[in-house]
């Protein structure tokens, strides 16, 4: 009988073991998902913000006035960045790239200034964008405004949306497979107590005292199983952005890895109390000789 009872302990805990690690994996996979979407959505914002639109002044226009300019664009809703190139250095750049003494073969510098912006990210779409050039070219003393081929943003802007999809779809499928798994993981913990579970109600006992052991000792794997994942997580990252992509937390940061390893804790504890009510529960409705079939 002792031998029997031990036995039964045994499997009991290992069984939470198993269902501490299905957990941990399945929990990790979702991390990693959640984590590649956020990089994707980063990277996507990233790129448009790179967008540039060059404002190009008149020949009549000077330095000063396009400084005016530009003071005036900063701190607008829309910019990100401005940056004032001087018809002097317009010059040296040209010639620093071709090579070549631009000024003394014209007889003189034939560069106007520019203003070069980089657009916020909400604005970096092509609706924006094509809102946004009319008000530019009417500031005083603009010759011409170059911006960004809207086709170009848009079809960037299809496929990370469509990548995004895809990610959502996968973390979507995993969460589901998940729970299934889980909860057979879980059945066959509450498995191993199904007499007990008997012998208490033959007792007096409730549904809810008879649940509430079960649901804690599977709330307590959820969470362990969650921490596990996010340490998991958290080495992962560390070990990617000290040898392999020093930028990370440019596409991943702190405040981004804190939530997934929040919103890990929460499906974990969500998936195994949920699992452990409900298989609880079947086990609750079940007569004495039916226990021997399940």
């Amino acid at each position: 009988m002792i031998k029997r009872i031990k036995d039964a302990n045994i499997s009991y805990w290992a069984a939470h073991f198993t269902t501490i690690v299905s957990v941990t994996l399945l929990l990790l996979l979702i991390g990693v998902i959640a984590l590649l979407g956020i990089a994707a959505g980063n990277t996507a914002d990233e790129v448009k913000r790179q967008q540039q639109v060059s404002i190009i002044m008149r020949d009549s226009i000077s330095n000063e006035d396009a400084a005016s300019v530009a003071n005036r664009l900063r701190g607008k809703p829309y910019v990100n960045t401005v940056r004032l190139i001087t018809s002097e250095q317009a010059l040296a750049d040209w010639n620093e790239t071709t090579g070549e003494d631009v000024a003394a073969i014209a007889g003189g510098n034939f560069f106007t200034p520019e203003v070069e912006l980089t657009l916020t990210a909400p604005y970096a779409v092509p609706d924006s964008i094509t809102a946004l050039l009319p008000r530019l070219r009417m500031l005083p003393g603009v010759d011409e405004v170059v911006a960004p081929d809207p086709e170009l943003i848009k079809s960037m802007d299809q496929v990370i949306s469509r990548t995004l999809l895809v990610l959502g779809i996968v973390a979507a499928a995993m969460i589901i497979i998940s729970f299934v798994l889980i909860n057979n993981t879980v059945l066959l913990t509450i498995y191993s107590r199904r007499f007990t579970i008997h012998t208490m109600q033959l007792v007096g006992a409730t549904p809810g005292f008879i649940r509430r052991p079960f649901v804690k000792n599977n709330l307590l794997s959820g969470i362990i199983a969650a921490i596990i994942a996010c340490i998991l997580l958290g080495g992962m990252l560390e070990f990617i952005g000290r040898t392999q992509l020093p930028e990370l937390h440019k596409y991943i940061s702190t405040e981004h890895a804190i939530w997934v390893g929040l919103a890990l804790i929460a499906t974990g504890i969500i998936v195994c109390v949920t699992s452990a009510y409900i298989a609880t529960n079947r086990y609750l409705h079940k007569d004495y000789d039916e226990l021997f079939l399940s």
